[in-house]
């Protein structure tokens, strides 16, 4: 397993730090083009991190998150994360005015760019593999699932075959694709969750993002949990979930996220998941653990 923290340092060489932006964009599910309300487990914030002053333009979230991160972790390097909603809903000329503010920053070493996979076509990629020079940059695509009975369900207004055609696509302008996957959606059993793994490791992609599915205020789903209509996961369930999800994808994959949360004022359940870096510990503990045993039971 390759953590993105590892890989990134063995690149260039220190640790470097990603900073989150919001660039003011919306998603097809909220606008009306094909639905409304976003994703079912997504809040008005658009999965937005907490420190992000959204009134903000991207230049100045990346000047005060590069000071922030220099002042109190005396931060050289950084990525700049475009997560909030769908980062390529828009024409090229609006991506173009979304991304462009990074070039004015020589300490940003590469672009994180999350939106949906059918809000891509080929001259939004270009646009974007157009940033690969001297940059390492990504397209991370939100999936969640494979199977397009739970994205119906979580109102995603997508289908897989939009995922497999954006990279599909995506390839062809040589962009490493990562894909998010939430483990534990109503209805899934593992056998479900395995099957997007194994599906996912044939597609040869390049990074994951695990995410446990928690509750957030103001989210479709927090009146489901309410009414006692949806079981969330234990931290002992999702740590096993995430290990046999792990093993079904190939080793040089890049892990970027092991588990996440949303902000701590939405934040409803489970109340575990709040405990981020505990729940990272666990699974690396795990994953240690039975690589120990594997080496000690091998007898050449």
């Amino acid at each position: 397993m390759r953590l993105y923290n590892d890989y990134l340092r063995a690149k260039f060489g220190c640790k470097v730090h990603r900073i989150a932006l919001d660039a003011h964009f919306t998603c097809p599910n909220r606008d009306g083009t094909k639905g409304a309300g976003g994703c079912a487990y997504c809040n008005a914030d658009g999965s937005r991190a907490s420190y992000i002053n959204s009134k903000t333009s991207v230049k100045e979230q990346l000047s005060s998150g590069i000071k922030h991160l220099k002042d109190t972790k005396d931060a050289k390097k950084f990525i700049a994360y475009f997560q909030a909603f769908s980062n390529t809903y828009g024409p090229v000329n609006r991506l173009k005015e979304a991304y462009d503010p990074v070039l004015e920053f020589e300490d940003i070493v590469g672009i994180s760019i999350g939106t949906r996979p059918d809000t891509i076509d080929k001259e939004k990629l270009k646009l974007i593999s157009s940033y690969m020079d001297g940059r390492e940059v990504w397209i991370e695509y939100g999936l969640q699932s494979i199977h397009n009975k739970t994205l119906k369900m979580m109102n995603r207004g997508h289908a897989f075959a939009d995922f497999l055609q954006a990279v599909r696509i995506t390839r062809q302008f040589k962009l490493p694709v990562s894909a998010h996957v939430i483990l534990g959606l109503p209805g899934e059993t593992k056998a479900d969750m395995m099957e997007t793994a194994k599906t996912l490791a044939g597609l040869k992609i390049e990074g994951i993002k695990l995410h446990v599915l928690h509750i957030l205020k103001g989210s479709m789903l927090e009146k489901l949990y309410n009414e006692g209509n949806i079981k969330l996961l234990e931290q002992d369930e999702y740590v096993e979930l995430v290990c046999a999800f792990l093993k079904h994808l190939p080793p040089d994959i890049i892990v970027q996220r092991l588990t996440g949360q949303g902000s701590r004022e939405d934040h409803i359940a489970p109340l575990w998941a709040l405990d981020k870096l505990g729940t990272i510990n666990r699974i690396l503990a795990v994953i240690a653990s039975e690589a120990k045993q594997s080496k000690s039971s091998f007898h050449p």
